[in-house]
Parts: C-alpha cells; sequence; structure tokens
C-alpha cells in the first residue's frame, strides 16, 4: 500500500511541475491555411513556442512549453491579443474566424484568470477616456506626481474589485499592478525628458518627490524586469543619455566595435544594476541592434561569445542563443546537423546520404502563402540549372505525412530532388535543429560536400549572395536574377529581426461573449 501511495505522490509532484500548456478550441468560419501561434509576450525572444493548424471544422488542438506564468500573446490570421497562462494548465479558446483573437472565449481553468484580465482592460480603456493626460503633462512636477498618484489609486481599486468578483490567481493580480506601475514609469520618463527639453539645462533634475514617486513604483524591480517590457524600456530609455556619452568615448576611432560590445562593458560598470536587469536589458539591445539577417559571420561570434560568457541568466541565454539561429541559421562551417526524415514510401531518409556532394535544404509547408506560385517557378529554374552538380532536398514540415505526400505530389512535380517529410512539422527534431519557424518559410540552406553548413538560413531564392554561393559548391555560373525579387516581402537583410513576431505596441483587450 505504501508503495502505490508513494507512486501517487510522485505522479502529482511531476504534474505539477509540468510547464506544458494544453490547448484546444474552435475557430467558427476559421481557415485551414490560418494558424494559431502563442508567444510569451514577456520573454526576450518573439519566436513562436507552438504553430497549431485548424482542421476543416475549425477545430483545433496542441501544445507548447510554457517558460513561466505570464502574459502570452496569441496570433490568428494578422491579428494578436494577450492572454495569461499558467505552465501546466489546460486552455480552451474559441471564437470566430473574422474576429478571433481580438474576441474569444475562454472555457477551462484559464477562465478566471482571463476573465479578470479582460474586465480590468476594459476598465482602464473607459478610464482613459476621463483622464486628460496631454494636459497633465503640462502641468507642474507636484501636479503632475498627484495626477499620476489618483490614477493608480483608482486602477488598483478596479483591480481589488474584479480580483474579488473573478477570484484569479494572486500571481495575475500581482503582474496587473506592476503592469500599472510599468506604464506610469513610462509616462514618468516622457515627462522628465519634456521638462529637461524645455529647460535648456543639460543638467536639469527633477524634484525629490518626483524620484521619491518613482522609487516606490519600481521596489520590486527585479520581478518587474522579468515580466515588463514596458518597464525593460523605460530603464534603457533613462539610462540612453548616459550610455550614449560612454559609447561616444570608446567607440572613437573604431569601426567595427558593436553597440551590443559597447552596452555590455556601459552594464558591467554599473554596481547598483542587478544581473537580471542586465541580462534582460542586454538581450534587447542584442535583438534590437546586431541579430539579423545578414549579419557578417565576424558580428555573430561576437554576440555569441557576449551571451556565453556574459549573460548569467539560463533562460536568457537559451532564447538569445535560438533569436540567432531563427535569424541567422546554423554558423556556416559547422558539421550540418542530421535528422530522421521519412519518404513517401515510409522509408526513412537521412541527410548525411548526401555527402559527398553539396545540396540544398528547403523547408516548406502547405500552408505557407509564399510556396506555390511564388516560388515554385524559380525553385524548378534553380533545381534544373545546378541539378548536375548537387542534390536538393525538400522538406515537408506540415502536420500529418498524408497532408506531405498531397502537397509534395503538387507543389513539386516534375522537380528533381528528395521529397522527404518531418514528423510533427515545425515541432520536429531537424525544424528545431535548424531554426524553422512559420515565419521563416519557404527557408533554403547549402551544405558542402562535406557536410557541413555552406549558407546562412535565406527565405528568398533571388539573393544575389546565395546564386553566389550556389555558384561557388557547383562550379557552375548562373544568369543574374532580379535582387528585387522577394519571395516574402518584407523579410530582407535591411528589416532584420523586426520582420520576428512581436508583442503588440497597444493590445485591444479581448472581448468575452
Amino acid at each position: 500500500m505504501k508503495k502505490y501511495l508513494l507512486l501517487f505522490i510522485i505522479a502529482i509532484f511531476v504534474m505539477s511541475c509540468s510547464k506544458k500548456v494544453e490547448v484546444k478550441g474552435k475557430i467558427t468560419g476559421g481557415s485551414p491555411l490560418e494558424r494559431i501561434e502563442f508567444i510569451e509576450a514577456s520573454g526576450v525572444a518573439t519566436l513562436p513556442l507552438t504553430n497549431i493548424g485548424l482542421k476543416n471544422d475549425g477545430t483545433f488542438s496542441g501544445s507548447f512549453e510554457a517558460p513561466k506564468s505570464g502574459m502570452y500573446v496569441v496570433s490568428y490570421g494578422g491579428k494578436q491579443n494577450l492572454i495569461y497562462l499558467k505552465a501546466g494548465q489546460n486552455l480552451e479558446i474559441s471564437g470566430n474566424g473574422a474576429t478571433f483573437p481580438s474576441e474569444y472565449v475562454i472555457t477551462g481553468d484559464a477562465k478566471k484568470n482571463n476573465d479578470f484580465f479582460t474586465a480590468t482592460q476594459k476598465y482602464l480603456a473607459n478610464y482613459a477616456q476621463t483622464v486628460n493626460m496631454n494636459e497633465l503633462m503640462t502641468k507642474d512636477e507636484a501636479t503632475f506626481v498627484k495626477g499620476l498618484q489618483k490614477v493608480e489609486t483608482d486602477v488598483n481599486k478596479n483591480i481589488d474589485e474584479n480580483a474579488k468578483k473573478f477570484n484569479p490567481d494572486n500571481e495575475v493580480i500581482k503582474w496587473k499592478k506592476n503592469d500599472i506601475k510599468g506604464t506610469l514609469l513610462s509616462i514618468m520618463g516622457q515627462y522628465e525628458m519634456m521638462k529637461k527639453q524645455m529647460s535648456g539645462n543639460p543638467s536639469f533634475k527633477v524634484a525629490k518627490a518626483f524620484t521619491d514617486y518613482e522609487d516606490k513604483l519600481q521596489e520590486n524591480k527585479d520581478e518587474m524586469v522579468k515580466e515588463n517590457p514596458a518597464y525593460r524600456s523605460y530603464l534603457l530609455s533613462k539610462m540612453s543619455p548616459d550610455f550614449q556619452k560612454y559609447a561616444e568615448g570608446k567607440s572613437k576611432g573604431k569601426t567595427d566595435i558593436t553597440t551590443s560590445e559597447l552596452f555590455n562593458e556601459y552594464l558591467k560598470g554599473k554596481k547598483e544594476i542587478s544581473q537580471l536587469t542586465k541580462d534582460y536589458l542586454l538581450a534587447f539591445v542584442m535583438a534590437q541592434s546586431d541579430i539579423h539577417p545578414g549579419t557578417p559571420a565576424k558580428t555573430s561570434d561576437k554576440i555569441k561569445k557576449i551571451i556565453d560568457e556574459d549573460i548569467k541568466d539560463v533562460t536568457i541565454k537559451k532564447d538569445l542563443v535560438q533569436i540567432q539561429l531563427a535569424v541567422n541559421g546554423l554558423k556556416i562551417g559547422e558539421i550540418a546537423p542530421d535528422a530522421s526524415l521519412i519518404k513517401q514510401d515510409g522509408k526513412s531518409y537521412k541527410l548525411s546520404e548526401n555527402k559527398g556532394k553539396p545540396y540544398m535544404i528547403a523547408f516548406y509547408a502547405s500552408w505557407n502563402p509564399y510556396i506555390g506560385e511564388a516560388t515554385v517557378p524559380i525553385l524548378k529554374e534553380v533545381v534544373n540549372f545546378y541539378k548536375s552538380k548537387m542534390n536538393f532536398v525538400f522538406v515537408n514540415v506540415d502536420d500529418t505525412k498524408d497532408q506531405f505526400i498531397k502537397t509534395s505530389n503538387s507543389l513539386l512535380k516534375g522537380i528533381t530532388g528528395t521529397n522527404v517529410y518531418a514528423e510533427g512539422g515545425l515541432n520536429s527534431d531537424i525544424a528545431k535543429k535548424y531554426g524553422v519557424y512559420g515565419f521563416k518559410l519557404p527557408n533554403f540552406v547549402i551544405v558542402d560536400k562535406d557536410g557541413k553548413i555552406a549558407s546562412r538560413s535565406y527565405v528568398n531564392l533571388g539573393e544575389q549572395e546565395l546564386v553566389e554561393i550556389l555558384d561557388k559548391q557547383t562550379g557552375l555560373s548562373a544568369p543574374r536574377v532580379n535582387p528585387n525579387v522577394q519571395l516574402q516581402p518584407g523579410f530582407g537583410p535591411e528589416q532584420g529581426a523586426q520582420q520576428m513576431p512581436q508583442q503588440p505596441a497597444n493590445p485591444q483587450p479581448a472581448q468575452t461573449k
């Protein structure tokens, strides 16, 4: 009896420690070509945690590992909204294809937290109409601070009232109050900057009552920086003038120093800032400044060194590694990761079977809008020109093998190459190893005859750099193509990491029905 009791306790412990969120629901009138994605709103990586497809009847199901309890972005059909999720819970969410996720209905164990969140968002939307913030920004410091204190009191009163009504978890109540503090601090930062500019005095300082209220709002600094991107932006704006002076002095006469290197060294001298805060701020700067498509290998190596040596938080370190992989691809010169794939006839296939001859890996899915008419004709030309000197492997990341067979037979008919399926689609082993996400499809990687990565990952077959790599690997010389041809409009070297899914700047509250 004791043995069974012990096993039962262990089972409960394992369940309670699970970080997986199980998702299911239905979108009435939804399209199987659209995908549902979840992104951690407070993390440093704006990468989808999952990519879930709809069945023909609009139902869907899936799961993902939630880094922590907190706010997540749910995305569908070009629209985004926020939702509060706890690691280990079941999420049942539904809506109409025309309005989801701007409007959604939640049932199950995520309901009470999100009913609370929705109610507070509705109140804030209405309350904002009663506060003339433009007028408040023109007031003297004392009046301005009193105005913000009233806002904080009014909003917290509503939060407490909704807490009694919906009985949410303490975590989400605390999150919402910290969220309000982050917003107020951002407003205070704008006010201080405006006053400094109006004074014309570079040494302008706000009064003690102002800074005292700022300090009060950020009593839980580490907690706020961990969950609130607005607070991180506030901190960066506060240190921006000081950092600019530091950077100007340190970068004088240097042409190859990166913003990330400068900011990293700057933070090392700030003993009053916690290591966790340093990690979050540095991660933000790296993701925005120096991690983008087309980043030179030398710069990528510098960034990787900073991640390895100076980022201490394990989760942030992992997120930054994933961003680098997603944006830049695998490091050129390293052995191409192998993976178990499946042919149409059910036989297994490995990428290493191509060793001895260069090859291109092309990742694609039937639901991706850039596959089909825009991609296939160009792909066919590329294959026909280089096929005598290199192999082509078309890796399908659809949700099922049946869909893979249908897609490969229709889209790639008559194109020379090996058609294979990645079991699990975007959740497959190969997708994770090569940093393949829905926003990066189709995706192309070149591997040399020795089985080593020979290129970064590309989403556009028309890029001149890719053509040059193909020529180098094969010894052929292709006709020059129009460099402006884009298979994914808007995703080129000039766009950088901004093309990855971002937290909405002003997310609209979900409307429950």
